[in-house]
């Protein structure tokens, strides 16, 4: 096939997926099953062959990262149950001090969302936001925004998150490399996109008829939390034990004991269920829960990852379908004798996404299988920047086919043009500035 040709049934395959989602409401699940039909039977592929093609990248898909997503929700259940993430956001402002609050919920953001998926964290964390703008007499959302602004950035750069375990199977990306640039680079894109960008819209808004503050009753107390210094452990256990398994691949003589040790410890999914364990005692046991209550906490916490799943899996069958038709093949040798830098190329078909289907996860995860062959045959690519360009691409725009943009809107009292100036610019910001310290490091050789 052509390169124009191959580029041409991408080009409207991917079209033909953001039509079905958007101007038919199918599921994304359905429109991507059968935009992979008809990418490979476009290709010339027999038809047992589409199927089977799309089977085997699901299935492989799945296999690498269902049990990481599943585990990472239920050591977030537990952090929610449990009041950890209460226990945090607490402690951190009452060390703050009102002058520095914007600062002190983006630290809330970064901590919380390192182990919770946005809607949950953004859900846990609201009526302590309402709480401490009451409190302290500031802008609801001059303490709103840094903390929505912060686990956004997490949500979309650092595993174990759907997006970035998926860019980072497809990419072959080294998690604990991962972990450390995702964090890294998590903590100035929350600064620009957080408390510097709140200072600066906050007092150019008009005044909400619809303010929170005043609206919204004080939070629920609880009757006891995990201390601070247990809740944190907690949640950074997953993230010590995967860094250390990627130490050890780099220090530890191939076969020796403690490197065998630090590498299996170290796998994403025994770290993760390691860490869920742990959960059960510090934030279970030691709480006066039983077996039972953990055990149904673990079960809830599954229940929304069903179409999440689906998801994941149909973009693991683009892709395969992408690889098996050849047309990976001749993208990539197009891509590589165009001299397009592979960085912005990921970053650029990931916002396109982001802006016609909404859901930064099924951007990211297209996008991966799109541009993954051409990374796995490309040299001098970091494939860790690869997934955070990607991740910073697919969260670009926060258009208002994003579920993200009412749930915010609903939450803070705002309308349709406060959202956009508020919630699409910080994912706008967080999108560029993604981009921009990706090419940076990229450019000095430190990815």
């Amino acid at each position: 096939m052509s390169v124009s040709l191959a580029f041409l049934t991408v080009t409207v395959s991917i079209i033909m997926a953001v039509v079905l989602i958007q101007r038919c409401r199918l599921h994304p699940f359905i429109a991507l099953f059968l935009t992979s039909l008809f990418l490979g039977l476009c290709a010339g592929m027999a038809p047992a062959h589409v199927i089977a093609a799309f089977e085997t990248g699901a299935g492989q898909v799945l296999g690498q990262i269902a049990s990481v997503i599943a585990l990472g929700a239920m050591l977030g259940k537990m952090l929610e149950a449990s009041g950890g993430a209460d226990q945090i956001a607490l402690t951190v402002v009452r060390l703050s001090g009102r002058r520095h609050m914007g600062w002190a919920m983006m630290l809330i953001g970064l901590l919380v969302g390192i182990s919770v998926f946005f809607t949950v964290g953004f859900v846990i964390l609201v009526p302590l936001a309402m709480s401490v703008a009451r409190q302290t007499r500031l802008p609801m959302l001059r303490v709103a925004l840094p903390m929505t602004a912060a686990l956004s950035v997490v949500q979309g750069l650092v595993p174990p998150h759907p997006g970035a375990m998926f860019a980072q199977a497809a990419y072959h990306a080294d998690v604990g490399r991962l972990i450390v640039l995702g964090i890294v680079l998590s903590i100035p894109i929350a600064i620009i996109s957080g408390p510097l960008y709140a200072d600066f819209i906050v007092p150019r808004l008009a005044p909400n008829p619809h303010d929170m503050v005043l609206a919204a009753p004080p939070p629920a107390s609880r009757q006891s939390m995990p201390s601070f210094g247990i809740t944190l452990l907690t949640i950074l256990a997953p993230v010590v034990l995967m860094l250390a398994g990627s130490v050890a691949r780099l220090a530890c003589a191939p076969g020796s004991l403690p490197g065998t040790v630090l590498r299996f410890v170290g796998d994403p999914n025994v770290g993760l269920v390691l860490s869920v364990l742990l959960s059960f005692y510090t934030l279970g046991a030691r709480q006066g829960m039983s077996r039972q209550d953990m055990l149904r906490l673990s079960s809830d916490s599954l229940g929304p990852l069903a179409s999440l799943f689906l998801m994941i899996g149909a973009g693991g069958g683009f892709g395969q379908e992408l690889m098996d038709s050849n047309l990976s093949t001749t993208i990539t040798g197009a891509a590589i004798g165009m001299h397009i830098p592979v960085l912005l190329l990921a970053w650029l078909i990931a916002a396109a996404l982001r802006l016609a289907v909404g859901s930064a996860t099924v951007a990211m995860g297209t996008t991966a299988g799109v541009v993954g062959p051409i990374v796995l045959q490309s040299h001098g690519v970091s494939p860790e920047l690869m997934v955070l360009a990607t991740g910073a691409g697919a969260v670009m725009f926060g258009p208002l086919n994003d579920s993200g943009f009412w749930q915010v809107k609903e939450a803070l009292g705002l309308s349709v043009p406060q959202t956009i100036a508020t919630w699409s610019v910080i994912e706008t910001l967080i999108g560029v500035s993604g981009l921009v310290l990706c090419a940076a490091l990229s450019w000095a050789g430190l990815g």
